[in-house]
């Protein structure tokens, strides 16, 4: 695995890290809000939400001591000069929201997904010309990282795959992050060898899923599910079936964004995977 960008982080020992939070009311972002003003070493200072502009974030999440105002928009929140700005929005938001974070001289950590490699090495190249970094992960579970470790060993050993991403039923975009992490993952093993490429399928091209960095991956958005991926590896009379299942919305993730938080003013430009912060 490539070495880390990383330089001398301008936080030092002891300072406080600012941290603002766009998509601070929602499933993820408001437990994260909550757990950075928990943090002795992290103060939160911005937040973002398309509802609730203008109200104390403390009063919508029920929460004492919360005084920052809501705001509509990364910009308005970014007034407030932050170190690290968090984005838990949507993928039509969120590469705005990073750009726009960079400019006004914040590091950012990703957790929305939809974004693809072309919008990352955008970003990157504005990152690294703003002297900033950017952490994304399409998941920040362990038991995410872990699966993403075992698919990389299964990938040199076994030659074909497919991966399947489910979620709930109002997840717009697809794949998940967590997919398209995966899949580029593997990419960077081998290619995978499909004896029928998709482009040779005869009936319906898309029943056999998107190709996403040489890999089939195929996306079930249904009531009953938070976020899962499943990859399948096949070789002769042989099957291996590796999952992850989250089973709420921010449980999961929150210890993660958090590392990423107290990480991120060390990099230099775009790191994704939280595999690459705990040396994995």
């Amino acid at each position: 695995m490539a070495l880390l960008a990383v330089r001398k982080s301008p936080i030092h020992a002891g300072m406080t890290i600012r941290v603002a939070i766009a998509g601070a009311t929602g499933k993820v972002g408001g437990p994260l809000a909550k757990a950075v003003a928990q943090s002795s070493d992290l103060e939160l200072v911005g937040a973002v939400a398309r509802a609730n502009t203008g109200r104390r974030l403390g009063d919508v999440l029920g929460v004492s001591g919360l005084d920052v105002v809501i705001h509509g928009t990364a910009a308005e929140a970014l007034a407030v000069p932050c170190d690290v700005f968090v984005d838990y929005t949507r993928a039509d938001a969120a590469k705005a929201h990073i750009l726009t974070a960079l400019e006004h001289g914040a590091h950012v950590v990703v957790g929305s997904s939809g974004l693809s490699d072309e919008d990352f090495a955008e970003i990157d190249h504005v990152a690294k010309r703003k002297a900033r970094g950017v952490f994304a992960a399409g998941n920040f579970a362990i038991t995410a990282v872990l699966l993403q470790r075992f698919a990389r060993m299964a990938a040199a050993e076994i030659p074909t795959w497919e991966i399947i991403d489910y979620s709930y039923e109002k997840k717009v975009d697809a794949p998940s992050g967590t997919a398209r992490e995966l899949a580029s993952q593997l990419a960077a093993v081998r290619a995978p060898d499909y004896h029928v490429p998709a482009s040779s399928t005869v009936g319906a091209r898309e029943a056999r899923g998107a190709t996403v960095a040489g890999t089939q991956v195929h996306s079930v958005r249904l009531p009953g599910y938070t976020s899962s991926v499943e990859i399948v590896f096949g070789v002769g009379a042989e099957r291996l079936s590796i999952r992850h299942d989250s089973l709420d919305a921010s449980g999961p993730y929150v210890g993660g964004t958090l590392l990423a938080i107290r990480r991120v003013p060390s990099l230099l430009g775009v790191v994704r995977g939280l595999d690459r912060l705990l040396g994995a």
